[in-house]
């Protein structure tokens, strides 16, 4: 290998392997209760959590380490007002012709349709941005890699971290999304990859059964 600097390598806690397994089993039961909201209260959550579950999506892998990320958080209610307002003329378009039916009757069972006012409703809105170019320092303007991939990680890490701290989530995806440019005062190279709700569910709020419908182990999974 090549020379750089380096650090040594010891932050990894050294469990047992039967700690190990209590801990991905904690790990699995906590994330098997993530759902999908769409009915929103709009109690108030506090900015901390916020940013500590952002910081926690930061860690993620990336290409090169450049961290082709944005998040843009939205509490203005102007700004909430605009980006539904947006969202729903869009998905009015959608819903009245863009969408292929095979799309529409997969979505269905989920009861989804133009109105989307937990945008307004919800505390919280986390809008997800792709960088084409950056870098690892600020300032840098240097061709980011793999950037999907890279976001796609930390948006992972983003849910999973906002539903351990007890808050419910939606991912929201306009299209097309560059409204969301504008509304958010980002730069056009950067590409709007979604819309995150974040926030506590309302009192009566439901999920579909076909949401809980999961694939299993072995339906996921090969090992060679």
């Amino acid at each position: 290998m090549a020379d750089h600097p380096s650090a040594p390598y010891t932050d990894l806690p050294a469990y047992s392997d039967g700690e190990r397994i209590a801990r991905a089993q904690a790990f699995y039961k906590v994330l098997r209760t993530r759902r999908t909201c769409r009915d929103f209260s709009d109690a108030p959550v506090p900015r901390m959590v916020i940013e500590q579950a952002i910081l926690a999506a930061g860690t993620a892998p990336s290409g090169a380490n450049h961290q082709p990320w944005h998040f843009a958080v939205v509490a203005s209610p102007d700004k909430k007002r605009a980006i539904r307002e947006a969202a729903e003329a869009e998905e009015r378009e959608f819903y009245a012709g863009k969408a292929c039916q095979e799309w529409l009757d997969a979505i269905a069972a989920l009861g989804t349709d133009e109105d989307k006012p937990y945008l307004e409703t919800a505390p919280w809105l986390i809008v997800i941005f792709g960088q084409r170019r950056g870098g690892p320092e600020p300032g840098d303007n240097k061709q980011n890699y793999y950037v999907a991939e890279s976001v796609g990680i930390a948006t992972g890490l983003l849910i999973a971290a906002l539903h351990d701290a007890g808050l419910a989530t939606l991912t929201h995806t306009p299209n097309p999304m560059k409204f969301l440019n504008k509304i958010c005062e980002r730069p056009a190279s950067e590409k709007p990859i979604m819309v995150l709700v974040a926030g506590k569910p309302a009192d009566g709020a439901t999920v579909p059964l076909h949401a809980l419908n999961k694939k299993p182990l072995d339906a996921i999974t090969s090992w060679l």
